[in-house]
Parts: C-alpha cells; sequence; structure tokens
C-alpha cells in the first residue's frame, strides 16, 4: 500500500482568506455578543451621567431596578449581527492587506517596517468594516438608549430607515471611523508587538495548543486596553450623535463640534472604566476565539511578519 502523505495542504487564495473571515466573524459576533450586559450599562453612563453615576455595578443595579434584568440584553441583536460582520472584514481584511504589503514590499522589506504594515493594513481592513458595520451600530445604540423606540434589530432597523431615511444609518460614520480605526490599530499593533515579545523568549513551534490561547488571551487582554483609551472619545461621541436626530439643516460635523465642545476632555471619557473592562475582555476573547477557530479550520498561524524569519 503506497504511503499517504500526512501533511495537510496549505490553503491560499479565498480558501484561505474565507477562513480567516469566519472566524473573525465568529469572534468578533460571540464576544460581543457576550458583553451585550456591560455594553448596555456603558453606554447609559455615557448617555446619561447625571442618572447612572454610581459606576459600573451601581449601574447593572440600576438597570435591572427601573426596567428589569430583560434590559440588559437590549441590542443583542443588532450587536451580534453588527459585529459578525464587523469581523468578518477586519480580521480577514488585517491578513489579506498585510499579504498584499509583503506582494508589494518584498518580505524583508515588509519586515523590518513590520509596525507600519500592522498599523497601515488594520486601518484599511476597519475602513470597510465600518461601512458594514455602522448600520446595525446606530440602530442598536437607538434600541440601547430609548428601549420604546423598537421591539428588536428588525423592528428598529426598518423604523429609522423608513422615518429618517438611509442617510440616518451613517450619521455616526465619521465618529465610527475616529473610533473603531485607532482603535483597531492599537488593538492589532499592541498584540502583534506583545506576541511577539513573548514569543521572543518562548519557542511557538514547541508550545501548546493550550499555551498558545493563553498567550493570545494576555495579549490580547492587554492590546483591548490600550485600544479602549486610545478610542474613548470618540465612542462616547457615537453614542451621543446617534442617541437623537440633528437638527434640521445640521450636519455631521456641525454636530460633533458642537458635542466636543459640550463634553470637555473630562466628559469624552465618561465611562472609561466599564469601557476598560468590557474591550479588554473582549479583545483578550476575541483572540483567542480567532487563533482557535483559524485551526479549527485548518487555517493555521495566519500572515506572519517575524523580524528574524
Amino acid at each position: 500500500m503506497a504511503a499517504v502523505d500526512a501533511t495537510p495542504e496549505k490553503l491560499s487564495g479565498v480558501a484561505l482568506y474565507s477562513r480567516f473571515a469566519l472566524a473573525g466573524a465568529a469572534c468578533c459576533g460571540i464576544t460581543h455578543g457576550a458583553l451585550t450586559p456591560v455594553d448596555v450599562v456603558k453606554t447609559r453612563i455615557q448617555l446619561e451621567p447625571a442618572v447612572y453615576n454610581k459606576g459600573m455595578i451601581g449601574g447593572f443595579r440600576q438597570v435591572i431596578a427601573s426596567e428589569g434584568a430583560g434590559a440588559l440584553l437590549t441590542g443583542l441583536g443588532p450587536t451580534f449581527a453588527g459585529y459578525s460582520l464587523q469581523g468578518c472584514f477586519k480580521f480577514g481584511g488585517y491578513e489579506l492587506f498585510k499579504q498584499q504589503s509583503i506582494n508589494i514590499l518584498g518580505y524583508d522589506v515588509a519586515a523590518q517596517n513590520r509596525t507600519a504594515v500592522y498599523l497601515a493594513s488594520s486601518a484599511l481592513a476597519e475602513f470597510f468594516a465600518d461601512i458594514a458595520l455602522c448600520p446595525l451600530e446606530a440602530t442598536r445604540i437607538r434600541l440601547v438608549s430609548d428601549p420604546k423606540f423598537a421591539s428588536g434589530l428588525i423592528s428598529g432597523f426598518s423604523k429609522i430607515a423608513s422615518t429618517e431615511g438611509i442617510g440616518a444609518f451613517y450619521s455616526g460614520f465619521g465618529p465610527i471611523l475616529f473610533k473603531q480605526v485607532p482603535y483597531t490599530m492599537a488593538k492589532f499593533v499592541v498584540y502583534e508587538k506583545v506576541s511577539e515579545a513573548i514569543y521572543g523568549v518562548v519557542d511557538k513551534s514547541t508550545t501548546s495548543d493550550l499555551g498558545q490561547t493563553g498567550i493570545n488571551l494576555g495579549s490580547g487582554l492587554i492590546a483591548g486596553f490600550a485600544a479602549a483609551i486610545v478610542s474613548q472619545p470618540a465612542d462616547t461621541m457615537l453614542s451621543k450623535i446617534n442617541k437623537t436626530k440633528g437638527l434640521p439643516g445640521e450636519g455631521t460635523t456641525t454636530r460633533l463640534i458642537k458635542i466636543a465642545k459640550e463634553l470637555g476632555l473630562k466628559g469624552s471619557f465618561t465611562g472609561l472604566g466599564a469601557r476598560l473592562f468590557m474591550v479588554g475582555t473582549l479583545t483578550a476573547g476575541q483572540f483567542a476565539i480567532y487563533g482557535d477557530v483559524k485551526k479549527a479550520l485548518g487555517a493555521v498561524g495566519g500572515v506572519e511578519i517575524a523580524a528574524n524569519k
């Protein structure tokens, strides 16, 4: 009997990047969906700081006391759908743009300038991801800020489209870019750098799957803290601009300037504690799930750029 080659087939092209996209959808949809209660409290603190002024734990108690425990799942539908879609573009796009950078620059040049490659790849991936996310994020914020607005994703989406027009879904596109692009750049660069530092002293080839998952968790946690701090002001502005309609003839830029003046520097960091907990946890979970799902789908590793390769 002829020997069978046990070496797994190396994936490329659509077969490879579709797996990255699917893994990205899984890690973002699961983590953001699971943290919906934290996001509800965080958004309430940002939108009504005078009412929700007892911190994250106190905010949970306030929401449950006034609206019931079910209110903590407000916006779960658009959260899961929106961030699954975003995860496809974010993680799949990041891997794709890293590979394109290598193709254009050559491996050695890309490795020497890998921080710039990480920054550019993550920014481009997030731009396209935000085009997909924005309508669902606008729906989520409207549902969270006004529980009586609609009963869920489909009814809320339809109501905004019919009463305010398609443009209303993108009234927050500017702030979502200002929030998500720096957030994603910090997230991927810090993750890559922390992972690189760890694997500089730990041999990845001999590290168990459980050990690699642990490294992904730790690197993701640090990356999440950095990303949360960088993007907090824009996150607060996004919540504010999506809460209500603008005045007749009032453009998005005018509204953003007005909101920024009203908030001030201190106000723009309202709810940071809750968001550090939320973003740190979900980012750690994302990178752990992403790595594990990639392995399960046969897309091991991803596009790696090592200094000493």
